[in-house]
């Protein structure tokens, strides 16, 4: 969308969007912190809102409404074909990438009429360069899942894989930066938590336990219940590898405000890098 002026109605039609998309996405965070889901009434007003507004921006004000469209389309698809993706690989939770679809409905490209100029750093696709901080700040959660390991080691004096020793460098290192120990009755307590190992057997047989390399949501359930036999019968300790599903419109959120202030932080991170 090419800038024809800073007008007080487009300035008007950049906040409206701005707001409106920060309001469902605090409430969205809260939701996904507190009980790790948001309800589709979320999206389901969002959405057509946020397309509502932006089109009608469009109309009234595009120089080229064409052209502008064409944009907006070409945002709305890409984003969305990516959030589609992240969804069905497992990377992204269902509310994750409709919040994406939204963002990328109401917020196509930067606000340059609400905010003086576009920042440094930042995609034509305004939704990519959001998804983009989103994901670097997601990416810190490895320190502190390293520290809090490192801690509990320093602190019980207890091995961190005991009982998966034979397990593969790649697999104790993953679950060091992904996971923690926990309490097998947490697993049963809270839906948020997903076993970072499995046993293949239950009852009477030998104990074969293996670290997991993505856990899946379908198959916790049964994962939890072979966990809780097994450690309730003493055969495996009371604690075990488990990973939290992260409340990633938190981090959608923040996202979404750094790149309103500063622009796209991996861009940035690139351009420091490269001098």
């Amino acid at each position: 969308m090419r800038r024809n002026g800073a007008c007080p109605l487009n300035q008007l039609f950049d906040g409206m969007r701005v707001i409106l998309t920060l309001c469902f996405l605090f409430y969205a965070s809260w939701s996904d912190w507190k009980k790790r889901e948001v309800s589709n009434k979320v999206w389901a007003v969002l959405g057509p809102v946020a397309l509502l507004l932006t089109s009608v921006q469009y109309i009234l004000f595009a120089k080229d409404l064409i052209e502008s469209l064409v944009f907006y389309g070409l945002s709305c698809a890409v984003m969305s074909g990516l959030a589609i993706i992240l969804f069905y690989a497992g990377a992204f939770g269902g509310a994750d990438a409709k919040a994406l679809i939204c963002l990328s409905l109401a917020l196509p490209h930067y606000p340059i009429y609400l905010l003086s100029s576009p920042q440094p750093y930042y995609s034509p696709l305004f939704p990519i360069t959001v998804f983009s901080n989103s994901v670097l700040l997601a990416a810190f959660t490895v320190v502190y899942a390293l520290l809090r390991n490192l801690s509990w080691k320093l602190k019980t004096g207890s091995k961190l894989f005991e009982g998966l020793e034979t397990e593969s460098l790649g697999r104790k290192l993953l679950a060091l930066l992904t996971g923690y120990k926990t309490h097998v009755a947490k697993l049963e307590r809270y839906d948020y938590l997903y076993p970072l190992e499995d046993i293949s057997a239950t009852g009477e047989s030998p104990i074969d336990r293996k670290l997991l390399m993505m856990p899946k949501d379908e198959d916790r359930e049964k994962i939890v219940a072979r966990i809780l036999d097994a450690a309730r019968t003493g055969r495996i300790p009371d604690k075990v590898w488990a990973t939290p599903g992260l409340p990633m419109l938190i981090f959608i959120t923040a996202g979404l405000i750094i790149a309103l202030v500063f622009g796209d932080l991996v861009w940035a991170l690139l351009f420091f890098a490269l001098g």
